[in-house]
């Protein structure tokens, strides 16, 4: 995806990528308070602190990292973030990252991406044992899939402003996967940690691609 719904997907310059891996770990670590206030509602109370050790571990990387091709850096990311994040979301969000790399090459438009990413969330979905309405990161990630999947002309605006919407729809919901589902309807109310995590990142990206790549 892109600001336009006919653009290709060439490599992206070392530049672009350094900026990219920078400003969604930055990101994450200037929330990581709020993420762990966010987890100590519903959860553990580590995610924010799981999250930064994260991107921590990727930003250690990031001179090797800007120096591959896109699928490459997607893969080492999901790798990292399985190895140095706690809990359930280094698996799912290094799942995710890791399925993304395996076809990325192939994204050239819309339709492309679209098929990539769905199988990103469904990889998730099938690693977490998990499906949209459960209050998780899968309540973010399906519904940007499903518009990316309607064909319609979407813009790098409007996929971060979708993410934020998708994330806030969690709040009413009733957790049903995890620590957050052994309270029951007292996890009604509280923003799902991971699903502000992914929000976070989407944004991050679609702020430097709506700079850089015009």
């Amino acid at each position: 995806m892109s600001q336009h719904s006919d653009a290709s997907f060439p490599d992206l310059s070392a530049a672009i990528k350094r900026r990219l891996i920078e400003h969604v770990c930055e990101t994450i670590e200037e929330h990581a308070e709020e993420l762990t206030r966010l987890d100590k509602a519903v959860g553990d109370g580590d995610h924010g602190i799981n999250m930064s050790r994260g991107v921590r571990a990727i930003s250690a990387e990031t001179e090797q990292l800007v120096q591959l091709e896109t699928p490459r850096i997607l893969q080492r990311i999901g790798m990292i973030l399985v190895m140095n994040i706690g809990g359930a979301a280094g698996p799912i969000f290094g799942t995710f990252f890791m399925t993304l790399a395996k076809d990325f090459r192939t994204a050239r438009d819309q339709a492309s991406l679209a098929q990539i990413f769905e199988a990103g969330v469904e990889s998730v979905c099938a690693r977490g044992k998990s499906r949209p309405g459960q209050k998780t990161v899968i309540d973010v990630l399906a519904p940007l899939s499903g518009l990316l999947l309607s064909g319609k002309p979407l813009s790098l605006a409007a996929f971060s402003e979708a993410a934020s919407a998708a994330a806030k729809a969690t709040i009413p919901l009733q957790a049903q996967r995890g620590r957050a589902s052994f309270l029951g309807t007292r996890s009604i109310g509280h923003l799902d940690p991971g699903a502000r995590s992914a929000e976070l990142m989407i944004k991050a990206v679609c702020s430097v691609l709506a700079k850089e790549c015009k």
